[in-house]
């Protein structure tokens, strides 16, 4: 499937990504239903990575236009009081808005979107807490199909159709899933493998230089656009979508920034980026950065 991905994403200010073909938002940053208009009405399914404040103030006008009997659903970490909090505001504030759910998620959960897709939360490292804590979560949309066997594969069709009479059709088939899109939320490069064999990685890269990120002890923690792409470097992926680069940074910086790393670590796939104070349409409908 070609995915039509829009969004905007400015370190500190609003990020939001709207997947068009499955109805789905990751994050819910201000702005979004003035950018989008009648188009959020496709939007049934909200997954917010975590409480920042740039990541969730658009969800009281979205919420005001779009709210019915059971949709849209918001997901977010299950352990984050920020949630039920605003839930309950909400409610309370416009009752007309009190069809929405509210759902906490955790990592190993799945929530279906359809017959073929899903959504599973993972954990991630933005939020420094206990390890059984869960606040911030990055999220990737699957898709789950049914096969035959491999070692069904070459029998007639009509022996195949013997088999799922007599034995059922789950001695027939396996279950394959693929990761079509990665959303990573914020954080820093820490689980080499999170994102291997995945379609499309829609990663944050706040920071371009190593010593632009300091460590301090209150601070949620970001990715630097060195270790992304030298994280992807060693990966199956098919293309790459940069973000949350934070406002200090002009375009052609970012881009050079860009093309260096993809120099340095021999990146060839496409690489996309979301530059800071721009709503990007349909981002892999534009030129890589790297073409």
């Amino acid at each position: 499937m070609n995915w039509t991905i829009s969004g905007y994403s400015t370190a500190l200010f609003a990020t939001w990504y709207f997947i068009e073909e499955a109805g789905i938002l990751f994050d819910a940053g201000d702005g979004l239903t003035a950018t989008l208009l009648q188009k959020s009405r496709k939007i049934n399914h909200v997954f917010i990575s975590h409480a920042d404040r740039d990541h969730l103030t658009g969800i009281m006008q979205f919420n005001q236009l779009n709210a019915r009997d059971g949709w849209p659903v918001f997901y977010y970490p299950r352990d984050s009081r920020s949630f039920p909090a605003l839930e309950e505001f909400l409610k309370r504030f416009d009752h007309y808005t009190a069809g929405a759910r509210w759902i906490p998620v955790s990592p190993g959960d799945e929530i279906r979107i359809n017959d073929h897709l899903i959504v599973t939360p993972v954990r991630n490292e933005h939020v420094e807490v206990e390890e059984h804590v869960i606040r911030s979560l990055s999220y990737k949309l699957v898709e789950v199909k049914q096969k035959v066997k491999p070692e069904l594969a070459g029998l007639p069709s009509a022996e195949i159709r013997r088999i799922i009479l007599e034995q059922g059709k789950e001695h027939t088939t396996r279950e394959v899933r693929n990761t079509l899109i990665g959303y990573s939320g914020d954080t820093p490069v820490v689980d080499l493998q999170r994102w291997n064999n995945t379609g499309i990685l829609i990663h944050e890269a706040t920071f371009l230089e190593s010593d632009a990120v300091k460590v301090v002890s209150h601070k949620n923690k970001h990715s630097r656009l060195e270790e992304v792409m030298e994280m992807v470097s060693t990966l199956e992926i098919g293309q790459l979508v940069l973000g949350h680069f934070s406002s200090r940074y002009e375009p052609e910086q970012i881009d050079r920034a860009i093309l260096g790393a993809c120099e340095k670590y021999g990146v060839t796939i496409p690489v996309f980026r979301v530059l800071p104070g721009e709503v990007v349409w349909d981002v892999l409908r534009g030129k890589p950065v790297n073409r």
